[in-house]
């Protein structure tokens, strides 16, 4: 008992740093953009915690299809009484981002439960979904980069590295090759996600990545100084 209560304790600490990471990356945007920028990581968020929600296959997919057809739904009717819909109806559809773009982040979750015989197939559609949650940041930004889109399959892709222990390397590659040319002030908080990303990926992967280190606060605090 002292040891489930012991793991619960220390997991709930490493969640609350993990927040508290997130808030200070979030506040590195312009803050007309903070809504927007939140609520597309809310929607992240909620669909990464679809596998584990359920461990059956049938059944994630099952939510990602309500999912794919609501946010598709968006485009046409109000928003459900659904925290992140209405936010994603509040603060993204305004800035001409439809919700049948919004779809394709489903589509890279999707990948990951769909039966497939190739794995660089299976991470490359995985990659659409930070593909596609990095572009409609640069819109939500207000703020159009051609390597938003390399960057945030790189995002992705480290991502999925976390969590499979596969593909470190050439993640780290990617995420390296991303975070080489100076980030914009105004792109900051996307180059932040990278860089969190990276110091997740160069840390002991027998352990959970830290969060919120005063190595990690520091590393952040200079990128959103200097954008490197």
């Amino acid at each position: 008992m002292v040891n489930a209560a012991s793991t619960n304790a220390a997991d709930n600490r490493r969640a609350a740093a993990r927040a508290a990471e997130r808030r200070l990356i979030l506040s590195y945007a312009p803050s007309p953009a903070h809504g927007g920028l939140s609520a597309l990581l809310a929607l992240d968020d909620t669909l990464a915690a679809v596998p584990v929600a359920t461990s059956e296959p049938m059944l994630a997919q099952m939510r990602y299809s309500w999912w794919h057809d609501a946010l598709g739904k968006l485009d046409d009717a109000p928003a459900p009484a659904q925290p992140v819909l209405r936010a994603l109806e509040a603060e993204i559809l305004p800035v001409g981002i439809p919700g049948a773009t919004l779809a394709r982040i489903v589509e890279g979750w999707e990948a990951l439960i769909e039966e497939a015989d190739d794995d660089d197939a299976r991470r490359a559609g995985h990659a659409l979904r930070g593909e596609t949650l990095f572009v409609a940041a640069g819109k939500v930004l207000g703020t159009a980069d051609a390597r938003l889109a390399q960057a945030g399959r790189a995002w992705a892709l480290a991502d999925l590295a976390l969590r499979d222990g596969e593909g470190r390397e050439a993640a780290l590659y990617h995420l390296e090759a991303a975070l080489k040319p100076r980030w914009s002030p105004r792109l900051r908080s996307l180059g932040a996600l990278l860089h969190q990303a990276h110091m997740d990926l160069r840390a002991d992967p027998a352990l959970p990545p830290p969060a919120a280190t005063p190595q990690r606060i520091v590393r952040l605090g200079w990128h959103r100084l200097t954008g490197r």
